[in-house]
């Protein structure tokens, strides 16, 4: 961020932050472990020369409207726009954690139309990563770690889980939003990225409502991240165990 800022005043009135860095100034996440080791891109649209500095990776952009998005303070390329780019270097499941960001609730930067709409405007890309990313691509999702526990239930064969569902007692009263959830058999599945943990407030606050989940009769499953990294079977283990204890069964083959 800090880089970005740095170069934002040195760019002209044709250029703007696109593919990896527009989506980080987004606020989408970025594939596992690249952080700040992402080259800075900038972009302009023809007939534009193509932007060339140091420190960044230029790019001429085929002639098309040019996007006004501002995010952070400087000027972006359209979120729909960057998610296609970054296509060509991203794999499948990091372009569907950052479509799942784009046309979250929380943030709204798109829609799942949207993002259909610029693949049929201009292509997809050899093998179809667009097309199958969309297949995949959900509304509610708010985390990264929250997709990949969602694709990794659902291409387990798994039933697909509710996402931040709501958990209320019988009386109406609140208890809880849960990541993912399966209503029909009371079991509940958060990833804990243990940010709360050096929070003892917060960590007695979570600690306590998950009592209260498993007081509705809910089994509540923490997902950690050494349970999804190296081996995302430890997960699947976990999730399966709880889901057969209330009743679940595999489909017959």
């Amino acid at each position: 961020m800090l880089r970005v800022q740095h170069l934002a005043p040195a760019l002209t009135v044709d250029q703007f932050f696109s593919h990896d860095t527009a989506l980080a100034l987004l606020g989408a996440p970025l594939p596992y472990g690249s952080g700040a080791a992402l080259p800075i891109h900038v972009s302009a649209h023809r007939p534009a020369g193509q932007p060339r500095r140091r420190e960044v990776v230029g790019h001429r952009l085929q002639a098309r409207p040019v996007a006004e998005w501002i995010a952070a303070g400087v000027r972006v390329e359209h979120p729909v726009r960057a998610w296609r780019q970054v296509a060509v270097t991203w794999g499948l499941d990091d372009l569907i954690a950052a479509a799942d960001h784009l046309v979250s609730p929380r943030v709204r930067f798109a829609t799942v139309d949207d993002l259909r709409a610029e693949v049929a405007m201009l292509g997809d890309l050899p093998g179809g990563i667009l097309q199958r990313a969309l297949a995949e691509v959900r509304v509610g999702a708010e985390t990264a770690e929250e997709t990949a526990v969602r694709l990794l239930i659902t291409r387990a064969g798994l039933p697909e889980p509710e996402l931040n569902w709501t958990l209320h007692t019988r009386e109406g009263r609140f208890v809880a939003r849960l990541d993912l959830a399966y209503p029909a058999y009371r079991v509940a599945i958060e990833h804990d990225g243990r940010v709360h943990a050096f929070d003892e407030r917060q960590f007695a606050r979570d600690a306590d409502r998950w009592d209260d989940v498993r007081a509705q009769g809910w089994t509540h499953v923490r997902i950690l991240s050494h349970h999804l990294r190296p081996d995302p079977a430890v997960a699947l283990d976990r999730i399966v165990t709880a889901l057969l204890s209330h009743g679940w069964r595999p489909p017959r083959r």
